[in-house]
């Protein structure tokens, strides 16, 4: 799942800035979404746009902080939570690694705006569906280890 959502991620990447750098909009239910380009220096809604280092630093923890987590996982919702997760932390990673405008500075491209309210990206879209599953799988009770029925008696 990791490697599905890296390579969607990146190829959407090449091609909004292939498609969307001279400034051009693109309509796909307009109003509620449109796709233009944005060079995000910081984190969601543009906060902290001076620190972009520190999102690198936090993105390479999340990497290797998932990979840890991932060693042990007895549950396919888990592994496809936490796939979706590090497949997304990974991409962002990437991109303020290796894009302009420097090392550990760069700047991750946007390009799908929700009404203006934010612009992001198909890594974003898998950060927050894999946060999802792992809300539901906790709601539900289910251990990263294996499945609800595994859980011990609560002693009632």
């Amino acid at each position: 799942m990791a490697l599905t959502v890296l390579i969607a991620d990146q190829a959407s990447k090449l091609w909004a800035v292939s498609a969307l750098s001279d400034g051009r909009h693109m309509a796909v239910l307009s109003p509620l979404l449109e796709l233009r380009l944005v060079y995000n220096a910081g984190a969601a809604f543009s906060f902290g746009e001076t620190m972009t280092w520190v999102f690198a630093v936090t993105a390479a923890v999340a990497v290797f902080g998932i990979l840890y987590a991932g060693r042990r996982l007895g549950s396919g919702g888990w592994a496809l939570a936490l796939g979706m997760m590090l497949g997304g932390a990974t991409s962002h990673l990437g991109d303020r690694l290796f894009r302009a405008p420097g090392f550990a500075q760069g700047h991750v491209v946007d390009f799908i705006d929700y009404n203006g309210l934010f612009v992001g990206n198909v890594a974003d879209i898998a950060l927050t569906a894999g946060a999802a599953v792992i809300m539901l799988l906790a709601l539900r009770g289910v251990p990263p280890g294996g499945h609800a029925d595994d859980r011990p008696p609560s002693g009632k």
